[in-house]
């Protein structure tokens, strides 16, 4: 049994679901959510805190000032706590009542942006406090995790080559496109491989990360109000819009199996059985998608039938739906 003396040294990072009981599907899920911090944004919040610390940006008094939407909060609030930082989130109404909760008791401050900054949305109204934060105390200190380079390095360096390790005869990988962080430094890595692999982005319609128009969303994680300038979409060999219905559908058919996972992780799934349906050697391929967050996080939302029903109709109409052949699902790619 491993002793470990930081709260982030708690990780299983090589746990991997197979799909196809549960949609008939070659499919293979990497579970990035098991680590104490409960998503795959661990990795990044602990590369950039490392980088800012060797630069000299984080010193003794620092606060660290963040906009997030649940999972890069809570895991900077869980390093701040544990090497003696303060922590700022500024998040936005569509944030989980239980992870501002996670960061307050981590002893972080949540500030809940309500307000759009015209097309810019909420992620543009959350981007503007943080500046002004920023310029009224100089013990901020803004890791900005939507340009910072050590975003995406901290996936080039460990879940890229964790996957390539576990399925050297990969052909597909379907990521999720949020800050770009994971998307980038997967598909860089891959890219420097001599054997190709299929690199398909999973964004949710509303976001206007690859040119789509900017839509209202209300489950937060995947998806962009501003486009990520970590992106480059020549990294990338397709992309699937998935409407937040069928991320439910995905979400819920997953429960009914025994695997309770996050929204973000049923987007991802969901525009993966996507693209799979349009594909006549879908049965022939190796696949992985990876699965950003569990589903503890979301059971007043995704998992709360009177939230669900407000917004998006019964659960219980779902139930043909959510059951189909998964090649019946319409294609959806989106450059």
């Amino acid at each position: 049994m491993p002793v470990v003396s930081a709260p982030y040294e708690i990780n299983a990072d090589d746990v991997f679901v197979d799909l196809q009981d549960v949609f008939g599907v070659p499919l293979h899920l990497k579970c990035e959510g098991f680590n104490l911090a409960g998503s795959v944004k661990l990795k990044a919040a602990l590369e950039m805190v490392r980088a800012a610390e060797r630069d000299g940006l984080l010193t003794p008094g620092s606060v660290i000032v963040e906009s997030s939407s649940g999972n890069l909060g809570i895991a900077l609030s869980m390093i701040a706590a544990h090497r003696g930082y303060g922590f700022l989130c500024v998040t936005d109404s569509r944030c989980n009542r239980a992870a501002r909760r996670l960061m307050e008791s981590f002893g972080a401050e949540v500030r809940v942006v309500t307000q759009p900054a015209g097309e810019r949305g909420l992620l543009g109204a959350r981007l503007d406090m943080v500046h002004a934060l920023c310029e009224e105390d100089p013990r901020y200190v803004w890791l900005n995790q939507y340009a910072n380079p050590n975003n995406w390095q901290a996936h080039y360096r460990s879940t890229a080559p964790a996957v390539a390790a576990e399925f050297p005869e990969l052909d597909v990988l379907f990521v999720g496109a949020g800050t770009g962080g994971t998307l980038m430094g997967c598909a860089r890595w891959f890219r420097e491989q001599d054997r190709h692999v299929t690199i398909v982005a999973v964004d949710s319609v509303g976001s206007v990360t690859f040119g789509g128009p900017a839509l209202p969303r209300l489950i937060p994680g995947l998806g962009a109000g501003v486009r990520p300038p970590l992106l480059d979409s020549s990294l990338v060999d397709d992309v699937v819009m998935v409407p937040e219905q069928d991320t439910l559908q995905s979400c819920h058919a997953l429960a009914r199996r025994g695997f309770l996972f996050g929204g973000s992780t049923g987007t991802v799934v969901s525009g993966a059985l996507r693209w799979l349906a349009g594909r006549e050697d879908a049965a022939a391929l190796t696949t992985v998608a990876i699965a950003p967050d569990q589903g503890e996080r979301y059971l007043d939302t995704v998992y709360d039938p009177s939230w669900v029903e407000h917004h998006f109709g019964s659960p219980m109409s779902w139930d043909d739906a959510a059951d189909r052949d998964p090649r019946s699902y319409e294609l959806a790619r989106d450059m």
